[in-house]
């Protein structure tokens, strides 16, 4: 991408046009694409120093990069589409780290024939949440494929964060007596795409979760509570994200079924698809592991933030030699939260 601006003989048709090979191929055609959508769309000093890559100041503390490809089916769903879900996605990966997200690279691959008009409303949607987030696109890259390669458009984005000082989240730091909490209802995320993809309607809408995190992220480590692990639990929900951060910290986890939020009617969809909530797909909710001192002030911190307003202690870190996700259930027993086998919903983010 580069923000130079050229001279064409007539304007993009981004109501009835249509991506065609040449948009992908380096020349006028693609030139024009990238001045008169991605630039126009995006701009900030740094697109628009037109080069091949953006020429970043230096950053103090250490630096954090995540990278992320997105190919949700439909590419548009209640509450967001995969433009907006591809900003938010990455800033989180980079969040939950204890960085504050700076810069983001994009890439698309476009298949041939896709509605420019709707290429549009996803770039629009994209640079929306980065105004939001305040975290601008910087450089970024453009492929065009035959049609029936690429299912409409894909969208890879990498996010750029620093760390603070005296900040260490990761996964291997989870120890017995800790407590795990979640910023809000489960599963939202998933089951939207999963109400669009199959057409399926309910008493209530399900809408997509999909939200950036970092400010909620800022506002919990503000608080200074001893916060070992920060995880968003995307592909595989809450579930997986637990299993990973147990095999990473030796340790085992007792979940409290009660506990866990769900939206009544996001439980009623996965009753009716034959899915547990525990492993459907998030995309603005986040679990954090504390220490047992901090648990209520991190709440409390949650809680306080609109992104949180749903936000629970869902269970307690143990010393398990088999690294088991166990939980008590609203029936009185116990289960095992296997790892996910397989792929339960495909083509989610």
């Amino acid at each position: 991408m580069n923000g130079v601006r050229k001279r064409y003989l007539r304007p993009l048709d981004f109501k009835l046009g249509r991506v065609d090979m040449s948009h992908g191929a380096g020349g006028r055609a693609m030139a024009q694409l990238i001045d008169e959508l991605f630039a126009a769309a995006f701009a900030n000093d740094y697109l628009s120093q037109g080069n091949d890559g953006a020429l970043l100041p230096a950053q103090g503390g250490r630096l954090v990069m995540a990278t992320d490809a997105h190919v949700v089916s439909p590419l548009f769903f209640p509450g967001g589409d995969i433009g907006c879900l591809s900003i938010h996605g990455t800033i989180n990966d980079v969040a939950v780290m204890g960085a504050r997200p700076l810069w983001i690279a994009a890439s698309f691959i476009i298949e041939e024939g896709f509605a420019l008009g709707e290429l549009k409303r996803i770039v629009d949607s994209m640079a929306e949440a980065a105004r939001e987030a305040s975290v601008p696109v910087v450089t970024g890259d453009t492929k065009v494929v035959e049609s029936g390669k690429a299912d409409g458009v894909f969208i890879t984005t990498t996010a750029v964060g620093v760390v603070p000082e005296g900040v260490l989240l990761s996964g291997d730091r989870a120890r017995p007596g800790d407590v795990v909490l979640v910023s809000g209802s489960l599963g939202d995320h998933g089951m939207a795409i999963m109400s669009r993809r199959e057409n399926l309607t309910f008493a209530a809408p399900i809408v997509s979760d999909t939200a950036a995190l970092h400010g909620m992220v800022a506002n919990l480590l503000e608080t200074g509570a001893d916060i070992r692990v920060l995880r968003d639990p995307t592909r595989g929900g809450l579930a997986t994200t637990l299993n990973e951060i147990a095999r990473q910290s030796g340790v085992g986890m007792m979940l409290e079924e009660a506990a866990i939020p769900v939206k009544p009617v996001v439980a009623a969809a996965c009753e009716f698809l034959g899915l547990d909530p525990l492993y459907v797909a998030n995309e603005g909710k986040l679990v954090a592991i504390c220490a047992l001192a901090d648990a209520k002030r991190l709440l409390s911190a949650m809680r306080r933030h609109p992104l949180g307003q749903d936000a629970a202690i869902i269970g307690k870190v143990q010393e398990d030699d088999h690294q088991f996700v166990q939980m008590n259930t609203s029936f009185g027993g116990r289960r095992i939260v296997d790892w996910l086998t397989g792929e339960q919903l495909p083509r989610i983010c």
